[in-house]
């Protein structure tokens, strides 16, 4: 579904691993760790079409219109950008099939699904950190895309809202879909995916999470 041959990332002239190869078969649920600045980020933006790599080259095995949705971090999100939280929950609607009641009967289920109902009308300023980012997972809940990439999907939330998050990716997982999730949580991770891809300055590692993640009492990096 997803295969790197000869990758590298990172900025101009300053890759971040030497070239690496790697499958991640379709229908995978795959979390990807490191320390900070090895790149999981940016490896997700290659992956998506977002970036483009120093070398060597990713393909995507799946439809050019509405075959993969990503899922940004807030940061790279304006929040004064003049649209409610309905509106912008709404945008995952883009490439999909449906008639206006089915579209609002779809949008109303979803906000219910993630704890929005009665936000649907805020603006994007007005929303705290954990409401925005439950806000841009509802999104991800109407794509209909077999290849869904998540960075940092905990960012900002509670318990109840992490809870919550790995729930609705168990049920994406369950659909058939191809993940992959960018997480700082190693806990989290090394309980809720079937592999790891662990990105290091001297390349990736691609194997099963229970065996690259050893449990610890303060299983959490930066």
């Amino acid at each position: 579904m997803i295969t790197c041959t000869a990758l590298r990332w990172g900025a101009p002239g300053q890759p971040l691993t030497p070239a690496v190869d790697f499958t991640l078969e379709k229908g995978s649920l795959t979390g990807v760790i490191g320390a900070n600045g090895t790149g999981k980020s940016s490896l997700l933006k290659v992956i998506a079409g977002l970036q483009k790599p120093l070398a060597g080259k990713v393909t995507v095995n799946v439809p050019r219109r509405g075959g993969l949705s990503f899922l940004p971090q807030q940061q790279h999100l304006d929040r004064q950008f003049p649209i409610s939280l309905q509106e912008l929950v709404a945008a995952g609607f883009w490439g999909t099939q449906l008639t206006p009641q089915q579209r609002n009967q779809r949008l109303q289920a979803v906000l219910e699904d993630w704890c929005l109902s009665g936000l649907e009308h805020r603006p994007l300023m007005a929303l705290s950190g954990g409401e925005l980012q439950r806000a841009l997972l509802a999104r991800m809940s109407l794509a209909e895309a077999s290849v869904l990439l998540l960075d940092e999907p905990h960012a900002a939330l509670d318990e109840d809202g992490q809870a919550l998050c790995w729930k609705h990716i168990h049920a994406w997982h369950a659909q058939g879909r191809t993940l992959v999730v960018v997480c700082h949580d190693l806990a989290a991770v090394r309980e809720h995916t079937q592999q790891v891809v662990q990105i290091k300055s001297t390349g990736c590692v691609v194997g099963p999470s229970q065996e690259l993640i050893r449990p610890h009492p303060r299983m959490q990096v930066a």
